[in-house]
């Protein structure tokens, strides 16, 4: 895996040397500027204003989008490797881009002071105009040109805002040069809240994410799964989500997890036993689930800490029970599929001991300990992840059986200089509408008349939210869906007495429920193009194994305890009636419960769904009606069992009559 990660960032034969190397060096400058600014360094005795900070972090990465990927992806795709390096169109976008964002950087005091967003001189309003196109055509480049189109429809929206025939989307109107000043140089439009997250706190834990799978933390993790879980009935599926989940919490990303881990993991399930449907299906969750996983969690967790107002802290504590429940689900529906089809796990004698795997992998371990100790007890969470990367550093050269000289280096720069690169010219892109909402004044009134046209109906609200969460997701990164959503529908939720941090955890995996979800589906059709399986079906089989991501949102939208936001009792209470709810309905979805070790009758289905599903709302009367009903589902299936029992003893005495 290490080799396979190592070797990501060569098969793009734009990168020749020259091109590596600007890459490599635009990527240190950034990440030098990153703890110039979170490390109060102040070199040269200067302090960079924030915006000027920006605009320097933007100098250096929105270049390497330009670098990296091509104007066409055809273009990457049918290129022959003899047509190797960068088109002159896109060198000379990547010196412009760079000349416009020093302009605005030099000048970060005056467009400060001066207020240069609404009167401003004529080059930076000409440069304006450039760095809006810019940002654009790099969001368009790192994620899609649907991300883009609505970016773009959204920031010329305060050209049209007075004239929308619906009074619930009119806003402040705008002409095109003051649109233009207002994205560029405002403080809510591409320097907005998501960019201020990115130069603030989410560089350095992306480093961290970057370096621990260079230094062999994959492969670490990886081992480390096969040694706990692969001696279990289905432990290779098991040995899949756990090392999905950390690759997955690692790179934030679900197709480029699956891409990763799934020709080893998929193949590995399917000479188990598993059928290539329900391979790709284990995978493409597991992958999935990385994104909402602590300590790193994905991009779209810091953007949530801006919006929300708290510590990352906090939001780490917030997501860990429902990250817990989430992969729960997936453990107990393999686990009875195992069950069903009589798949055993890997002999012992086959597989790595844990211990010598946690030996093996002390510095992997320590450093997530570590990391976790320091948020909960430094003043200063971004400062964390940069001693944290140090750390791995050192260990990286120094211990004796890993491999990593100039080369690895080399590799693992390029790969941090395409992943910032590829957030930050996303980020920015999302900036615009966020600018766009935001300049217009519409993104105050529709959470107002949202809550109006809902009738103060806080269930209605929620299912409203989820379908338009779902409707963005299969669209939009989760970033972009997020931060639309952040805007618009959180505080209409909040409005109706939901928990802040629980509004928002909801859109955020309401929002990602799209990967698994048909029609779009991106990380199980990509699981599926591995395992060679139906689409649609592996599909199907994920939105199964991943229900507690449709159910739990739900959950703790009304019950703010499952998000950690109450007394210790009342979270623990929450926690221990979450985890019998999650197994009930992971059991009437898969038919198979644990406990008994045997199907459940016809009836015990509906009673186990329900009964887990009244155990998530916060009141007596449903957590005892809850209990009831599984205790009654456990009773019918322990019967059922019995009476199977009895019945098979007495076949063998039945055929011997027979045949005398």
């Amino acid at each position: 895996m290490q080799q396979l990660i190592a070797t990501t960032a060569t098969r793009n034969h734009r990168l020749t040397r020259f091109w590596s190397a600007v890459v490599i060096v635009l990527t240190v400058v950034g990440i030098l500027l990153s703890m110039n600014q979170v490390f109060f360094w102040n070199l040269g005795g200067l302090a960079i204003l924030t915006n000027a900070y920006l605009y320097l972090l933007l100098a250096c990465f929105l270049p390497i989008v330009f670098i990296v990927w091509p104007l066409r992806k055809r273009d990457e795709d049918n290129d022959p490797p003899g047509t190797s390096g960068v088109p002159w169109y896109d060198a000379a976008i990547v010196v412009l881009t760079i000349l416009t964002c020093l302009y605005f950087a030099v000048n970060g005091v005056e467009i400060q002071e001066y207020g240069w967003e609404f009167i401003a001189p004529v080059p930076a309003t000409i440069l304006s105009f450039v760095l809006w196109l810019v940002v654009l055509e790099a969001l368009r480049r790192s994620s899609s040109w649907i991300v883009a189109v609505l970016a773009l429809a959204l920031s010329l929206y305060p050209l049209t805002a007075e004239g929308i025939p619906f009074a619930i989307l009119q806003g402040i109107p705008y002409d095109l040069i003051t649109v233009a000043q207002v994205h560029a140089m405002g403080p809510e439009s591409i320097l907005g809240l998501p960019m201020e997250t990115v130069g603030s706190i989410l560089i350095g834990f992306l480093l961290f994410g970057i370096v621990l799978q260079h230094t062999g933390g994959a492969e670490f993790f990886h081992r480390l799964s096969m040694a706990i879980f692969g001696r279990y009935r289905g432990g290779s599926a098991k040995v899949s989500v756990a090392s999905s989940a950390t690759l997955g919490m690692m790179s934030g990303s679900a197709v480029s997890n699956v891409l990763t881990t799934g020709p080893m993991t998929i193949p590995a399930m399917k000479k188990s036993g598993f059928s290539p449907r329900m391979a790709g299906a284990v995978e493409a969750t597991a992958a999935s689930g990385g994104s909402i996983t602590p300590p790193i969690m994905g991009t779209v967790a810091f953007l949530m800490v801006s919006f929300v107002g708290v510590s990352y802290t906090e939001v780490l504590i917030a997501a860990t029970i429902p990250a817990v429940l989430y992969f729960l689900c997936i453990f107990v529906q393999i686990d009875g599929y195992a069950a069903r089809q009589n798949l055993a796990g890997t002999s012992k004698h086959l597989l790595p001991r844990v211990s010598a795997a946690l030996i093996s992998g002390w510095p992997y371990i320590g450093s997530l300990i570590v990391l976790t100790a320091m948020l909960f007890s430094t003043g200063s969470e971004a400062q964390v992840p940069y001693w944290i990367v140090a750390i791995l550093m050192v260990i990286a050269f120094l211990k004796p059986n890993l491999r990593f000289g100039p080369k690895e280096f080399t590799a693992m720069l390029l790969d941090a200089g395409k992943t910032l690169g590829q957030i930050i010219g996303l980020i920015a892109g999302v900036g615009l509408i966020l600018g766009g909402l935001s300049a217009t004044g519409v993104a105050l009134s529709l959470s107002r008349d949202l809550v109006a046209l809902v009738g103060d109906n806080l269930i209605l609200i929620l299912i409203a939210g989820a379908v338009v969460c779902f409707i963005l997701g299969m669209g939009l990164t989760i970033s972009a869906a997020y931060v639309f959503l952040a805007i618009v529908m959180v505080p209409a939720v909040t409005a109706l007495g939901v928990n802040p941090i629980a509004a928002h955890l909801f859109v955020i995996y309401w929002a990602s429920v799209s990967y698994i979800t048909p029609p779009v589906g991106l990380a199980a059709f990509a699981a599926a193009s591995i395992s060679k399986a139906s689409a649609m079906g592996t599909c199907l089989t994920a939105m199964k194994l991943g229900a507690a991501k449709y159910i739990v949102p739900f959950g703790f939208a009304l019950n703010p305890a499952l998000v950690a936001q109450g007394t210790l009792t009342e979270v623990l209470t929450a926690f221990a009636l979450s985890i019998i709810a999650v197994i009930a309905i992971a059991t009437a979805i898969n038919g198979w419960l644990p406990l008994v070790e045997h199907q459940p009758a016809w009836i015990a289905r509906p009673l186990l769904g329900a009964g887990g599903v009244l155990l998530f709302l916060p009141t007596l009367w449903a957590a005892i009606t809850g209990l009831a009903l599984i205790a009654a589902a456990i009773a019918l299936t322990y019967l059922a069992k019995r009476s199977a029992g009895a019945a098979s003893l007495s076949t063998p005495k039945t055929l011997q009559e027979d045949k005398v």
